[in-house]
Formats: structure tokens, sequence, C-alpha cells
């Protein structure tokens, strides 16, 4: 674990809001020179406290327009492995998240689909017919407001 000051702190919540800006523009904003501000985002990529830049896509404007959030049950605890399970999760391009949750359900994904009769298909030909896949609970997304986190 590293120090961190307030600049660092202020230029990591300035990535969270957009992970896109230059060293340059960013160094402008809080009084630093591109090259040290480059140093400071850096250092705080080795230390792992950035662990990378995501691109974020409306997945509504790309013709997904239903988001739900799957909790899944595996039935047959201790006969499939996890590693499976997750490895055949992964490889639906409908499922964006797979987590591995402790609480009523094992995994928690986040699912896309075009519209319900899609998430539908998608449920009943690719997620009920993975290995050890057992009850699911389904929650449709109506609305997301992303918030910044706790720096």
């Amino acid at each position: 674990m590293i120090d961190i000051d307030d600049i660092d702190r202020s230029l990591i919540r300035a990535l969270v809001r957009d992970a896109g800006q230059s060293a340059s523009a960013l160094g402008r904003r809080f009084g630093l020179s591109q090259p040290a501000t480059w140093r400071r985002i850096k250092r705080l990529e080795e230390a792992g406290i950035i662990r990378g830049r995501r691109l974020r896509l409306n997945a509504e404007a790309l013709g997904f327009g239903v988001t739900v959030f799957l909790g899944v049950k595996l039935a047959t605890k201790g006969r499939v492995s996890l590693e499976d399970f997750e490895r055949a999760v992964a490889a639906i391009p409908e499922v964006q998240t797979v987590e591995h949750v402790l609480g009523l359900y094992d995994y928690r994904l986040r699912v896309v689909a075009r519209d319900l009769p899609d998430f539908e298909r998608v449920l009943r030909r690719r997620i009920m017919t993975l290995p050890g896949a057992g009850e699911v609970e389904a929650n449709v997304l109506l609305s997301e407001e992303r918030l910044s986190g706790p720096l």
C-alpha cells in the first residue's frame, strides 16, 4: 500500500469521471506539469490502485434495451466446479459481469438483451443449460445512476 495525498485523490476522482483525460490536461487542472502528472498516474497504476481504464458503452444505443441482474444458485454444489461454471457463463456474450457472492445466491450476473423475449431466449437456451445452474432470480434494471465512489 502506498501513501496517497490530496492531489492523488483528486487525480483518481478526475479519472473516474473521465479516464480519457490527458496527463497534460489533468496537470493544468491541478497545478502540475505533464511529466509530474504522468509519474503520479504511473505510480498509482503500478501500486494497483488504478487497475486500468475502461470504455463504457451505451448498451441501449447498441440495441440492447434490457439489462437484467440474475441471482444464480448452483444446483449441485461440490459436483460442478466453480471454475467450470464461471468459464461457461463468461463465454455467453450477453453476460457482462460474473460475480461470485455470499448470500442467498452463489453468483450475480449482469445480462443484456435486445428485449424481454431475447432475454428469455438467453436465459432458457444459454444460462439455464450451464453446468450446475439451479435456481435463478431475475431483476430487470429500470434506471442506473453512476456514483463516483468513496474518493
